[in-house]
Formats: C-alpha cells, structure tokens, sequence
C-alpha cells in the first residue's frame, strides 16, 4: 500500500504541521521522510504505534522501531528533552503541544476572548396570532465591560478633582 499525504491528515486540524516539519527537519539536519511525516501525524491524531501499524498495513515492531530510531529523537532534541527517557509515545504529542505547535480551534480562541457578564432579562410580551407565538424579551447587561468605567467611577474621579 503506497504511503500518501492524505493519510491522518486530521492532524492538520489541530496541529501546525508546516512548521512543525520544519523545525523537525532543522533538528534531523536533513528533510524527514514522507513515512517520518505520516508516522508523526498518526503520532498527532492520536494513535499509538500499534494502531498506526495496523493502519497502515505494517508490522507493529517495524513501526516501533522506525518511531525509536528516527521520529522520537529528533522530536526531543527539538523540545529539549534529549536527555530524558520517553515513558510512552504520548509523550510525544504532550511535548510538541507545551512547546506550542498544537492550534487553537477557532472556537477554543473565541471562548478564550470573551468577558463573563452578567444578564438580567424579563418577558416583556407573549402574543399570539394565527398560530405564531411571539415572545418579545428584554435583556439588560448587569457588569460593565472591563474598559468600560461605570458612572459612579466617573462622578467619583469629578468630585475628586
């Protein structure tokens, strides 16, 4: 079975392959391979070695051996972790995302924006007309926006000067 690039590639959703290759490569001191680089994104989709294989249509020590000898010690040379025994291929995924080449989702950077207020909201009418309900709502926000200073801060600041 040829070895493409449309395989895990849902590594891409979560993952900055581009430049994780890179910097890979720059650690390796040379490109990585197509199966490297097929290797790392099931590493990154979550599959362990065994499952990768198994995927694949490989052996399972085959891949084992492939990922000790040539994936696992460029990726801890690249976080720094050289020196330092790898317990579980998890590992692998849990350096590159502290070392920040895992994304954000665009829903992860949004909630990360928002400001917590607080809602005060009442029906103000309910009617209904030919089998339509129309619930009409008023809503009123009851903090104030961290930029935002509040009345009493403003007449505060006048009378103090």
């Amino acid at each position: 079975m040829p070895y493409t690039n449309e395989q895990f590639t849902q590594a891409a959703n979560h993952w900055d392959l581009e430049t994780l290759y890179i910097d890979l490569s720059s650690a390796k001191g040379k490109r990585l391979t197509p199966v490297e680089k097929l290797h790392l994104r099931g590493l990154l989709c979550g599959y362990s070695p065994a499952e990768i294989a198994e995927k694949l249509h490989k052996s399972v020590k085959g891949v084992e051996s492939e990922m000790c000898t040539t994936l696992y010690p460029h990726v801890k040379s690249l976080v720094g972790k050289s020196h330092e025994k790898m317990d579980n291929w998890r590992n692998i995924t849990e350096w590159l995302e502290g070392a920040g080449y895992k994304t954000q989702s665009s829903a992860e950077a949004k909630l990360k924006n928002c400001v917590p207020v607080d809602i005060i909201g009442k029906i103000a009418n309910i009617s209904i007309k030919k089998n339509r309900i129309t619930i009409e709502i008023d809503l009123q926000l009851t903090d104030q926006l961290p930029s935002e200073p509040s009345a009493e801060d403003l007449n505060n600041n006048h009378t103090n000067n």
